[in-house]
């Protein structure tokens, strides 16, 4: 397997440094850039298996090299360091496709966790599954494989690793109630106030993909979760 290689883009010299050492004594290849500009550069020429990104960053900040890789990169996963912890920053993280955020100062323990975590599930994502991948949601064909969201002839939309996860649990609990809590520790591994927010934003782009579809809505059941609901 040979050590997973992660991209450290900080502009603190000291703090980088000391963060890049930590982790290749934890056995990770890191790569540290000192900015976006060269993060971005960094990546472009070289395979990653995970992004740690500095939100606030001269040249290039976090966010717009985090678009950046998304472009480039839908998979990879990426966790934001902050010293802010404004609930617009937060969620405009997961907006830009952020698998974590950790507000600085932080303990670099919590940081090797949520790296692992995030890894593992990786993996087991791109495993192979035997599980139901195909549901007709109204007029849409949902293929959560391929992560194709298709109605009738039209081009199918491409959804995004998380959003179809979530659109496929919806569909397996179709019309009935979805826990909130189970879709958070299944799909990110985790239940507080950030990954809860996240979800919320990802309901929010399902609900676009599918609001031509009278007889299809996704309802938010107040305190306790989602229910899809098919009228067909």
């Amino acid at each position: 397997m040979g050590s997973k290689k992660i991209l450290l883009v900080e502009d603190d010299p000291n703090f980088g440094t000391v963060l890049k050492d930590y982790l290749a004594l934890n056995d990770y290849n890191v790569t540290h850039a000192k900015d976006g500009i060269e993060g971005l550069i960094m990546f472009k020429n070289n395979d990653f298996d995970l992004c740690i990104l500095d939100v606030m960053m001269p040249r290039k900040d976090g966010f717009s090299l985090a678009q950046d890789i998304r472009s480039k990169n839908k998979e990879i996963p990426i966790i934001f360091l902050t010293a802010k912890t404004l609930k617009e920053d937060v969620l405009k993280g997961y907006q830009v496709g952020a698998d974590d955020y950790l507000n600085k100062p932080f303990d670099s323990e919590v940081l090797l966790f949520k790296i692992k975590a995030i890894l593992q599930r990786k993996e087991s994502d791109t495993s192979a599954e035997n599980e139901q991948f195909e549901f007709n949601i109204g007029g849409f064909f949902f293929n959560s494989k391929l992560r194709h969201l298709s109605v009738g002839e039209d081009e199918p939309q491409k959804l995004s690793p998380k959003e179809s996860k979530l659109l496929r649990m919806l569909a397996l609990h179709k019309n009935d109630l979805m826990p909130r809590e189970l879709a958070l520790t299944k799909i990110w591994r985790d239940d507080n106030y950030f990954t809860s927010r996240s979800m919320d934003v990802y309901i929010a782009k399902l609900r676009k993909y599918l609001k031509n579809d009278d007889t299809v809505e996704i309802l938010n059941i107040h305190g306790e979760g989602f229910r899809l609901v098919d009228k067909n």
